[in-house]
């Protein structure tokens, strides 16, 4: 394993870790905030790892850094375990469906194939994590919020993941 995606794994675990313990800390208040600064990341990191995975195991061990990330959370906090549930299963099916749309964007240039692939994750990410973190009914403008913070923090984060990523290919 190369130390991009040594990398890439670390980022995704601590963003994970650190967005579901300030959600069961604070509430949904703060998840859009979350949404923005750590679920954009994981949505963009998630993309880069699936082109280091791509026909090497990325089904499994997609789901082993899912299941890592709740289990992390759920062990450094155990009272955020409703909210690592409710994450594992969000991420769980956004992450299906993120891998069958980026996958179908695969010959487009990267920013369209990670931004592409996040609108769609991010669209499934933010109508299940509140449905099951804080109960039915959906809180609207916790939903829109989420999806907007994290369609505009994943932009943010394919940029500046992009450009690390093609200053190591310059190395």
């Amino acid at each position: 394993m190369n130390r991009s995606t040594i990398f890439l794994i670390g980022l995704y675990l601590t963003a994970i870790v650190a967005a579901n313990l300030l959600v069961a800390a604070f509430g949904p208040a703060i998840s859009v905030w979350c949404a923005f600064l750590f679920i954009g990341l994981d949505l963009t990191s998630r993309d880069r790892l699936h082109e280091a995975w791509h026909g090497r195991g990325l089904v499994w061990k997609m789901a082993a850094l899912i299941a890592a990330g709740s289990l992390l959370s759920w062990l450094l906090n155990r009272n955020a375990g409703p909210i690592a549930l409710a994450s594992f299963v969000a991420f769980a099916a956004s992450a299906t469906v993120d891998t069958a749309s980026y996958h179908l964007l695969r010959q487009r240039a990267y920013l369209l194939k990670v931004n592409g692939s996040n609108v769609l994750s991010a669209a499934v990410d933010s109508l299940i994590f509140p449905a099951l973190a804080f109960g039915l009914p959906l809180l609207w403008p916790i939903v829109v919020g989420q999806f907007v913070a994290k369609v505009a923090g994943g932009l943010v984060w394919s940029v500046l993941l992009g450009q690390r990523m093609q200053m190591e290919l310059e190395l």
